[in-house]
């Protein structure tokens, strides 16, 4: 019977930089998914050039 090897430090050194980067981007995802349901839920509210009269307005004069 084998007995495995034990492990390398850089094996352990990779696991915790791939780890850190895993959460990184676990918490990119949620926070763009967030701010996605935020943004959906709240519908046609913040609309910052709907004022009459000023160029590029989607409401009529």
């Amino acid at each position: 019977m084998a007995f495995p090897k034990p492990e390398h430090e850089i094996h352990s050194r990779r696991f915790s930089r791939n780890l850190g980067v895993g959460l990184a981007l676990l918490s990119f995802v949620a926070l763009v998914f967030a701010l996605t349901v935020v943004k959906v839920t709240e519908g046609d509210v913040g609309h910052a050039n709907d004022a009459p009269g000023i160029l590029g307005s989607t409401q009529p004069i």
